[in-house]
């Protein structure tokens, strides 16, 4: 009897505990609005009184109740511990630390000078993330030492998507070994060299190829690199000439293509960024539409067939090129080069039974299989919701990205093993060791990148974007952004000669910037969706400028020692290329569309000035024509 009299009074008890509740961030910034929310309080209620006090600190603010419940932003000008309580309600109380605002940039920026001073991001992001962990935590190292491994590295990675993402990408690292071990990347790249039987087939066949071997790039500057040398070399293109050609289709073909071995990379930072500011958006699909706004990656790419196709150069190149044909010197004397690349030989597999089909018919399924998915996925998904009547840009806006790609990568990978034991190429164990090696080679990759959510989620506890945001909101037009984070991403990967770096330190970072900035300017959803697709875009192709012509990269050194050219010959004669594909994209690209303005228009705009440049100031080679 006296147990059932007490279970009405043990619910009370328990309803009342968990019914009024005051939650608050744990870690705020001085002069920063955080937010406050008070809920179920009686409804009887029109206002309450909010107690903060700390150490020679105390201030009471009066909340207006709705329904019993407070949602507001509030602004403490000291920084310290501080206790949050109710006047009257003895049970609401919380606790806040407010930091100094300068603390919250610190982490991404220790990362990114160590970067510069070291050229070892995961060292560097290590140091940037223990940094911001050492702020979480009350300033004990020792505690920040086991945190950052126990806590947040554990909590990036406890994450569906995450491991989603880490496991499609180990799944296409699979794919891409299998595709170099059976001789179909070799195969691919012979059906474009048969038809280089001039100067200039030859130069375009070597973008041609580029362009082909799209779904990595170390594949694709191996592969393309020491096969068109020889004929290149024979129709008196300079070396420097095919190393640029083979750098500038390396890391801007991967960074664009829909299917890559960057995809996940990117489709993983987007996410991140995109579940930071509560954003709904499918990353896949921002990923898609993002691509006609990179216009550094595609403007570079169609310079280039400019350039082959025009038989024109200027600066540095023209001289090499000048060398070339009068001389006969594919290399300039005393030139320093690469003897030999040990990575080549594993990439080219089995040449005497290289198949083009070996490597598209994978791609192809893994293509197909992607698409299949996201329509799977994207119906099943409006159907739960009760729609019927969709369109193809609702169908993948609301499909399930991570699960179409793990199917994809997946079934390719089963594929392309079925091949190469139907046709005996490699044994099963051959067959499983190089699937292995694929996996092998995007360990790299998953480390920056486990490494990136951690350091994006450290600053994100700690409003990294709102400090930034604060200081520049009345300096920045917001529509200025995106060709500010270009030119910074350009900076940093070129210091830094790393992409992925560059990518992992920025995109969390940028986002919430965007976000932010575009609520505090006030901005319609439509145009914060165009800032925010803007600076997304923006971080992918400035990564990609360093990845492409910085001497520290290590697509640049490998395009050099596969092209058989000078390392800094190579820098030299490609960077005046750069430099103006850059600039005309920030003008031309990156600051009219951000008002609105058609991408697709920017890039013909943008095509039409690099040809009007190319030939006003570049000068053709007088050659005669020579036929292999």
């Amino acid at each position: 009897m006296k147990k059932l009299l007490l279970i009405p009074l043990i619910l009370l008890l328990n309803f009342s505990a968990s019914a009024q509740n005051i939650s608050a961030s744990s870690i705020a910034l001085k002069n920063i609005g955080w937010n406050l929310k008070l809920t179920d309080l009686p409804d009887s209620l029109e206002s309450v009184k909010l107690l903060i006090s700390g150490e020679d600190y105390s201030q009471s603010i009066n909340l207006n109740l709705k329904n019993g419940a407070a949602d507001t932003s509030i602004v403490i000008a000291e920084t310290g511990n501080f206790d949050l309580s109710v006047e009257g309600f003895p049970g609401l109380q919380s606790n806040i630390r407010i930091l100094p605002g300068i603390l919250s940039i610190l982490p991404p920026l220790i990362a990114i000078v160590l970067a510069l001073i070291f050229r070892q991001i995961i060292v560097s992001l290590l140091i940037g993330i223990f940094s911001g962990v050492l702020f979480i935590y009350n300033y004990n190292p020792l505690t920040a030492i086991l945190k950052l491994i126990d806590t947040e590295i554990i909590k990036a990675l406890n994450d569906e998507s995450h491991i989603q993402i880490l496991i499609f990408t180990y799944l296409f690292g699979g794919l891409i070994g299998l595709i170099f071990k059976s001789g179909g990347t070799h195969g691919i790249a012979n059906l474009i060299t048969q038809f280089a039987r001039t100067r200039k087939s030859s130069v375009v066949s070597s973008w041609l190829s580029g362009l082909i071997i799209f779904f990595d790039d170390y594949a694709n500057t191996l592969i393309v690199g020491n096969l068109m040398r020889p004929i290149t070399d024979k129709m008196r293109v300079s070396r420097e000439k095919l190393s640029f050609i083979v750098d500038a289709t390396a890391a801007p073909v991967a960074s664009v293509f829909i299917v890559s071995s960057w995809i996940g990379f990117e489709i993983g930072l987007i996410q991140d960024g995109l579940n930071a500011i509560g954003s709904l958006e499918n990353a896949y699909d921002v990923f898609i539409q993002t691509i006609p706004y990179r216009f550094y990656p595609i403007a570079m790419l169609i310079f280039v067939l400019m350039i082959a196709l025009s038989n024109r150069d200027f600066g540095p190149m023209y001289k090499a090129e000048k060398r070339a044909v009068d001389e006969n010197k594919v290399l300039r004397d005393n030139a320093e080069v690469a003897s030999e690349i040990n990575e080549a030989k594993d990439m080219f597999g089995n040449e005497d039974k290289a198949k083009w089909y070996n490597g598209i018919i994978p791609l192809a399924f893994f293509i197909i299989v992607t698409i299949v998915g996201l329509i799977y996925t994207g119906i099943d998904a409006l159907n739960e919701q009760g729609i019927s009547d969709y369109s193809v840009r609702e169908v993948i806006g609301n499909s399930n990205s991570y699960v179409a790609l793990l199917w994809s990568s997946f079934t390719s990978c089963v594929v392309a093993a079925v091949m190469i034991l139907s046709q005996k190429i490699l044994t099963l164990k051959e067959t499983v060791d190089a699937w292995f090696t694929g996996i092998r080679s995007m360990f790299y990759a998953l480390i920056v990148l486990t490494l990136a959510w951690t350091i994006g989620s450290v600053t994100q506890d700690l409003n990294t974007a709102d400090y930034i945001a604060s200081v520049i909101n009345e300096a920045v037009d917001p529509r200025f952004l995106p060709v500010l984070v270009f030119l910074v991403c350009a900076i940093i990967s070129f210091a830094t000669g790393t992409s992925w770096g560059t990518m992992a330190i920025m995109m969390p970072i940028v986002i919430p910037l965007a976000a932010s900035i575009s609520a505090v300017n006030n901005y319609s959803p439509a145009d914060t969706t165009l800032i925010l697709h803007g600076v997304i875009s923006s971080v992918l192709a400035g990564a990609v400028f360093g990845d492409h012509c910085s001497p520290i990269s290590d697509t640049t050194i490998l395009s050099a020692m596969a092209s058989g050219c000078d390392l800094m010959d190579h820098v030299r004669t490609q960077l005046p290329y750069a430099i103006l594909t850059a600039i005309v994209c920030m003008l031309i690209g990156d600051i009219p569309t951000a008002y609105g303005f058609s991408p697709y228009l920017s890039i013909l705009i943008i095509s039409g000035v690099l040809a009007g440049i190319l030939f006003m100031i570049g000068r053709k080679h007088n050659y005669v024509p020579t036929e292999l």
